[in-house]
């Protein structure tokens, strides 16, 4: 299927990272904090953050080429405002995975802060990631973005048959 873009496929995972990511890291913090978990175990805070940054920029990657395809049917400044919101993000991502594998070297004393500082990163990634999907649904759903890739119409109205319920 040439006219399917990748992006579409690709922007779940982060997006996915980005909501759930919160709570995971409140709840290995105050885990941390209670000393009811090793220090490691705060490792899987850092690997979701790592998740989370590769899908979004392999979704940023895919973005770009099919900004191409897209700006054909939808205004360039709509497009433009979305890859800004998503490079914020990604910017915030890289900034909470440094301060996420920090609390894994730090001082015993500072584990405990340095993780509260880091799940609280992950909140400010997944308002970032919400505005981005925001304005990426907008360039599909009231832009009309899909049909810059010839959306087709659905099987039954190709073919004249209605469903009926």
């Amino acid at each position: 299927m040439p006219n399917v873009p990748l992006h579409p496929a690709l922007v779940h995972l982060p997006l996915g990272l980005a909501i759930a990511s919160p709570f995971v890291a409140f709840g290995l913090a105050v885990a941390l904090w209670k000393g009811l978990l090793p220090r490691r175990a705060w490792g899987v805070a850092v690997g979701l953050q790592i998740l989370l940054l590769a899908g979004g920029i392999a979704a940023l990657l895919a973005g770009e080429q099919d900004s191409h395809v897209v700006e054909r049917v939808v205004a360039e400044k709509l497009v433009d405002a979305h890859e800004e919101r998503a490079e914020a993000f990604l910017w915030a991502a890289g900034v909470v995975l440094a301060a996420s594998a920090a609390v894994l070297f730090v001082p015993a004393a500072g584990v405990a802060p340095a993780a509260a500082v880091a799940a609280a990163g992950t909140l400010v990634v997944a308002g970032l990631g919400l505005w981005t999907g925001k304005a990426g649904g907008e360039l599909v759903y009231v832009h009309g973005a899909a049909a810059a890739h010839g959306a087709p119409a659905p099987a039954a109205e190709r073919s004249g048959e209605r469903h009926r319920d």
